[in-house]
């Protein structure tokens, strides 16, 4: 899966957890399988609209807070990687 699909994935596990919910409570209350939002978590599927619209009415987030999450976490990594390719680009060569 695309990069974006891991981070919304934390960002739904950070959202449930922040919750203090296990898995099973989240999927119970969203009306989906435990273990699909076990693979949400880990960024394996590309939730559709629907999902995302599930998963937050179970947190009592609006979709977009939900999506926002993802991308700031998306962004953030983004930012750091560029970063840390600048700086092994500055570095000197080994001898």
């Amino acid at each position: 899966m695309n990069g974006f699909s891991q981070h919304f994935g934390l960002a739904v596990r950070q959202s449930r957890e922040a919750l203090g919910w296990s898995q099973e409570q989240l999927a119970a209350r969203a009306d989906l399988n435990r273990s699909y939002v076990g693979e949400v978590e880990r960024g394996r599927v590309a939730v559709s609209l629907a999902t995302v619209g599930k998963l937050a009415r179970a947190m009592d987030l609006a979709q977009s807070a939900l999506v926002q999450r993802g991308e700031a976490l998306h962004q953030h990594y983004l930012a750091r990687s560029a970063q840390m390719q600048h700086l092994c680009s500055q570095a000197p060569a080994a001898l």
